[in-house]
């Protein structure tokens, strides 16, 4: 029998998944009619909110189709705005909300301060920085030139007619996202407001950072590069433990979910590696007092993990250390910088605590991950 044992919600028609075993055909037609029309995601280990989560998707796909069929033409009646009227005064919003440019000598200069690029994740700061500046003056130069071409003084060009209609439609252009390529730009939102305000917020990270200290904890999803983070602390830790002849080349994740629910609990940096917030479990909850994995509530797809300590150890030590703090061997959660899970936005592996009864397996099976962003 396929049924769970303790199904979370009920079988529709209370049917039992098994094999039929008989003789006569008219045995398996009757069989077959008895299946439901809808299947429960539970028969395959999945949480019901598997169906809710495939609802969504679809009526999303569904509504973003009916989007792009409505006309971009001008105002339908006397006193509407015309798209361009509309654009031209969220561009100008948009333009008074731009980020200051990073000149690269003052913040090299503060990165000397911090410590010089013989650090590991100031050398991580200063390509962020890089980067940033870069989108800061990709979206100021197009604000910019969008208004211009609005206003009939430069040529609108097909790139800025792109960029309007974008805008219009409340999705930010194109070239803010994407490289001609068809590589990550920058980040990945489904609307304009969501998108700037990311932009802002991540400018933000970055200047306290540059400007007083480094983090007690960082938003690992206002990072472009995660991983590079990730490999500076690695770089480090291995420093520190340069006695006991650690090489980069041994040296693994080690992972804990501390008591700490986000950044603001968190008082001052760890002794070793860095503390992580801002991410969430997908396919399963968290039980903050137990600090382990349990099941999610019913229409409650996401849920906050709290800060996250990530720091490093080699092989050898880690696997000493999971079976002394580990009664069962932990869930190693894959984290995503999107929903969409591939390699192209895979960051690493982090190892959760489960219980025997519901185990690593069971958690593979309900295809829990981490993710640095729901949308």
């Amino acid at each position: 029998m396929y049924n769970p044992t303790e199904p979370i919600n009920r079988i529709p028609g209370d049917f039992v998944y098994r094999i039929c075993s008989s003789e006569q055909i008219d045995d398996y037609q009757k069989f077959c009619s008895e299946f439901p029309e809808s299947d429960s995601p539970e028969i395959y280990g999945l949480h019901p909110n598997a169906d809710l989560t495939f609802r969504v998707k679809q009526a999303n796909s569904l509504l973003d189709q009916m989007g792009e069929t409505q006309p971009k033409g001008g105002s339908s009646g006397a006193g509407e705005k015309s798209p361009s009227e509309i654009v031209y005064e969220k561009a100008t919003e948009l333009l008074e909300r731009v980020p200051g440019d990073y000149i690269e000598e003052d913040y090299k200069s503060k990165i000397q301060k911090l410590g010089g690029l013989t650090v590991p994740l100031n050398i991580f700061l200063f390509q962020e920085i890089q980067r940033l500046q870069d989108v800061i003056m990709k979206v100021r130069t197009m604000l910019t030139s969008l208004q211009q071409a609005i206003r009939g003084e430069v040529v609108m060009t097909e790139e800025l007619q792109d960029a309007l209609i974008a805008m219009f439609e409340a999705k930010p252009p194109t070239p803010w996202v994407f490289t001609i390529a068809g590589d990550e730009y920058s980040w990945i939102c489904p609307t304009l407001g969501l998108w700037f305000t990311s932009f802002l917020q991540r400018n933000e990270q970055n200047f306290t950072w540059l400007t007083t200290h480094r983090l007690t904890s960082n938003w690992l999803t206002g990072f472009f590069n995660p991983q590079g983070m990730l490999t500076a602390m690695k770089q480090e830790v291995t420093r520190k433990h340069k006695a006991d002849a650690w090489a980069l080349d041994d040296v693994v994740y080690h992972t804990d979910v501390t008591p700490m629910f986000d950044a603001a609990h968190v008082k001052s940096s760890p002794a070793e590696g860095i503390y992580v917030h801002g991410l969430f479990l997908d396919g399963a909850a968290f039980n903050k007092h137990e600090r382990k994995l349990i099941e999610q509530e019913p229409k409650k797809l996401f849920v906050p993990l709290p800060v996250l300590h990530v720091s490093a150890n080699t092989g050898a030590l880690q696997a000493k250390e999971n079976k002394a703090i580990f009664s069962v061997p932990p869930y190693a959660a894959p984290l995503y910088k999107y929903p969409a899970r591939t390699d192209r936005f895979f960051v690493f592996f982090a190892n959760l605590r489960c219980e025997p009864e519901k185990n690593n397996i069971f958690w593979s099976l309900r295809g829990t991950a981490l993710l640095c962003n729901t949308t």
